[in-house]
């Protein structure tokens, strides 16, 4: 496997960190997971479904576990010890707490110069909010993502997704590549600091126009992709279930309002989103109201245009495309997870999918 050699010291927890270590086990590289006594709280979060939560085994597969306090000298003796023959270093603690327990960047870089440390936080090691506590839905918030995921009612709606974390792993993981890659030229590792609320800020590239530009808050009903036009839209059905249409190119246009028999309502359309699409949501609306989901779905099948039911979460995990496409594994346990996302066409990952249980491998880290 791609990673395989690759030593990962890993003192992450809840969502970001671990989400980027278990890319990197994935792929092949040891992630020696450094827990406190009482263990990660992410082994207690959600629903369990054997030795620990499915939220806990869905981001720390094929780690092994070492149990270490860091609030001692022993401890953090331990920890320097492991990482003068690591090469990446993972932390999600809050700015100045690495320092204060003698296992900063500098004190670890002095036992290693070729190791990759990794900082991911909610607002970075510097700035006014940098001592602030925060989670993904706060740092959305911040970012003004918030401002743009509203309802019918025009409030802020809860994301279903925590963006942040996920977007601020991936940047993490990005980082720690290309500070790897950059080793092999320079010998040398280097210091990587991740802001949740920088991250959140990035992903909003399709939405800053208004506000880049001339200073203004766009109106979320009105944007390209938040609400402005009929063809990116969610749709109730009969059922009261909701399908979504995805495209706003115009030959989906043309596709179904010729279709549905309303080919006068496309010129609307040709003029971008924007309030003069009412008549056209209004009219998609009365129209996915008169029949059943599974109506439409039969309905859309096969017909050029971007159509989706809104699937439950089970739905999705059943998904045909998902299940032909290998994306649900199981394990020896039953339990299901989701496999690794990038595919290659050589030395493709082969997920170890079990997690750690707590300071399981105490011996083996002891002895090598």
């Amino acid at each position: 496997m791609k990673l395989e050699g690759l030593i990962v010291v890993d003192l992450s927890v809840f969502l970001p960190g671990p989400y980027l270590t278990m890319a990197l086990a994935d792929h092949g590289a040891r992630v020696i997971k450094i827990e406190p006594p009482g263990g990660d709280p992410g082994r207690h979060i959600g629903v369990a479904d054997g030795p620990t939560t499915a939220f806990f085994r869905n981001i720390n597969r094929g780690k092994e576990s070492l149990v270490v306090d860091l609030k001692s000298a022993e401890g953090r003796a331990r920890l320097l010890k492991l990482c003068e023959t690591a090469d990446v270093f993972v932390e999600s603690f809050r700015p100045g707490v690495m320092q204060r327990l003698g296992v900063d960047y500098a004190a670890v870089s002095l036992v290693n110069p070729r190791i990759v440390y990794c900082s991911i936080s909610a607002f970075g090691q510097d700035g006014p909010y940098r001592d602030r506590p925060a989670h993904d839905l706060a740092t959305m918030a911040l970012a003004g993502a918030l401002s743009l995921t509203l309802g019918r009612d025009g409030v802020p709606a809860m994301p279903g997704v925590a963006v942040a974390d996920i977007v601020s792993a991936l940047q993490a993981l990005s980082g720690v590549l290309m500070a790897l890659y950059r080793r092999e030229k320079s010998g040398r590792g280097d210091y990587i600091d991740i802001a949740m609320h920088h991250a959140a800020l990035a992903a909003l590239p399709n939405v800053m126009g208004p506000a880049m530009s001339h200073l203004a808050q766009p109106n979320p009903k009105h944007e390209r992709t938040t609400g402005g036009s009929a063809f990116y839209q969610i749709y109730e059905t009969a059922d009261g279930r909701h399908l979504v249409l995805g495209a706003q190119e115009m030959k989906f246009v043309h596709n179904l309002l010729g279709r549905l028999g309303r080919p006068d309502l496309a010129p609307l359309c040709e003029r971008g989103p924007g309030p003069h699409q009412a008549p056209v949501i209004e009219f998609l609306r009365r129209v996915f109201r008169e029949k059943p989901l599974a109506y439409w779905c039969a309905w859309f099948d096969g017909f050029d245009v971007s159509f989706a039911p809104v699937n439950s979460l089970r739905e999705a995990l059943d998904d045909a495309q998902v299940r032909a496409r290998g994306v649900i594994i199981t394990d020896d346990l039953g339990r299901e997870h989701i496999a690794p996302v990038v595919r290659f066409l050589d030395e493709p990952a082969q997920p170890r999918l079990h997690e750690p249980a707590l300071d399981g491998h105490t011996p083996r880290l002891t002895t090598s």
